[in-house]
């Protein structure tokens, strides 16, 4: 039965699966849970050809929309669509913390280095640095004022590794939960992939899915 497996899908066609990936789980093949091979198993569940292509990714840590390919046709009309940013994606995230604004674009250059698999805001460019742009506006407060917490709705511009996570730190903003990033409890960066838009790659219809995170810490906010 496809309820035997734990995935939250959204809307399956021919062409796309949309779908949430979830928390700790791999967003494409590889070693332990991963959601293609959860896709696969859904899919054969139902009886359909278990086959699927991972178009972007989600950080491990990182749950949320996420839609996947299940032809080679709409892998490429995808991947074309997130590279020229014709595709939407806004995240939810929690910042231990204040802005300093409302609502801001942040711009910098970040370096990611793949030995400590961890990004850095620079100062100048050089080999691998990359151009980083993201917009934000609060949506809600949480917390003490001791330990304030703002949720924040975030726009990508850009898709850089780790981007709203070291963006943030950088700011003195570092996500809950985020102790790679500065945070002081291990337990995830609280952030979700909460809206996704695109053309459909078949038939050119507009596509908009959003979705709200369960649990903690996002309860703490109305």
């Amino acid at each position: 039965m496809p309820g035997a497996y734990p995935l939250n899908v959204l809307c399956c066609d021919r062409d796309i699966l949309v779908c949430e990936k979830p928390v700790n789980c791999l967003s494409e093949p590889g070693p332990g849970a991963n959601l293609p091979d959860m896709a696969a198993q859904w899919l054969a569940a139902r009886g359909e050809k278990a086959e699927v292509r991972t178009v972007h990714r989600l950080d491990k840590a990182v749950g949320g929309l996420m839609v996947l390919a299940r032809t080679q046709r709409a892998a490429a009309s995808l991947i074309e669509q997130i590279a020229a940013r014709t595709a939407e994606k806004e995240y939810l995230a929690v910042l231990r913390g204040v802005p300093a604004r409302e609502e801001a674009t942040l711009e910098d250059l970040l370096f990611h280095d793949s030995r400590s698999n961890k990004t850095f805001v620079v100062n100048r460019p050089r080999k691998g640095v990359r151009e980083a742009k993201l917009s934000y506006r609060v949506v809600g407060r949480a917390g003490t004022p001791e330990q304030p917490l703002t949720l924040v709705r975030v726009k990508l511009h850009t898709g850089r590794t780790h981007q709203i996570r070291a963006q943030f730190s950088h700011r003195g903003l570092p996500l809950l939960g985020d102790i790679r990033y500065g945070s002081k409890a291990a337990h995830g960066p609280a952030l979700f992939s909460c809206f996704l838009a695109f053309t459909h790659p078949a038939t050119g219809e507009p596509m908009k899915f959003e979705l709200l995170p369960q649990g903690e810490p996002w309860c703490r906010f109305r």
